[in-house]
């Protein structure tokens, strides 16, 4: 059993192809953008919804987040695996953090390939890495976030160390896992000079090479979101940047032997 709080179909920047991604709730991780916030909290919560109908509002309570077993996920899965195959696409397991649910995560993993469905995992990599190599038996490729070099910059706008992310993803490697490295673009925090550099220099010196990188902008449409879920935005009003912002910077990691895309 698991609790998952959205069942995205015909997503197309999830991993390749077509896909239905599976968002689980709970996060370890306290990113000042987050764009899931109401992911954040692993509980099953309700929140106020305001709904307009022509010149009438009314506020109804939404639930977000319900228990689902295997079965359940995997009723929802089929209704798409004609789409997922004609494409060359599968599933995306995606949150919050999905490791933070690791034992239902790994028996969803077990059952879709057994389905032949192709599986991607969306993580931070923040997990006990006895998990994560269990997740990994199951799992065709990782959408690896890669947010911040720099420690303690790390620890000041995601609230936590980045010591057992880079261990993990170096280990994955090893393994001979697939790993694209996912960037949230932020300006000021992520989009610097220096965490640019950093990051080239990290990922062109590891012991094995990842797949390529997606450099994915800040949009600041979650906004009405933490206003909501009644969460502090830490980022305030700051503006989003659009795919011709990231051209230089995709340049860069391609000049360097990355295979590149803008926002995944």
């Amino acid at each position: 059993m698991g609790i998952v709080f959205d069942i995205k179909r015909f997503a197309v920047h999830d991993g390749p192809g077509i896909r239905t991604t599976v968002f689980l709730k709970g996060c370890p991780l306290s990113c000042s953008w987050c764009h899931n916030p109401e992911s954040m909290n692993s509980a099953i919560c309700t929140v106020p919804k305001t709904v307009r109908i022509g010149n009438k509002t009314f506020t109804e309570d939404e639930i977000v987040g319900r228990e689902m077993t295997v079965a359940e996920v995997m009723k929802e899965l089929r209704k798409e695996q004609i789409f997922m195959e004609e494409s060359g696409g599968g599933v995306t397991f995606s949150g919050g953090e999905p490791l933070l649910q690791h034992q239902f995560l790994s028996e969803m993993l077990v059952d879709c390939q057994a389905e032949g469905m192709h599986t991607t995992v969306d993580t931070s990599g923040y997990t006990n890495w006895k998990a994560l190599e269990k997740t990994a038996e199951n799992t065709d490729l990782f959408l690896y976030d890669l947010k911040i070099i720099d420690d303690n910059l790390h620890k000041k706008y995601v609230g936590i160390s980045n010591k057992l992310i880079l261990e993990n993803l170096e280990k994955l490697l090893e393994l001979g896992k697939k790993i694209r490295i996912r960037i949230p673009m932020i300006p000021g925090i992520t989009f610097t000079e220096n965490n640019i550099n950093q990051t080239l220099e990290y990922l062109s010196n590891l012991k094995y090479p990842v797949e390529g990188v997606d450099l994915l902008p800040y949009h600041n449409t979650a906004a009405h979101k933490y206003e909501r879920f009644k969460i502090e935005n830490k980022l305030g009003k700051l503006n989003s940047i659009n795919k011709a912002d990231l051209a230089e910077t995709k340049l860069l990691f391609e000049k360097a032997g990355f295979d590149v895309k803008i926002g995944g």
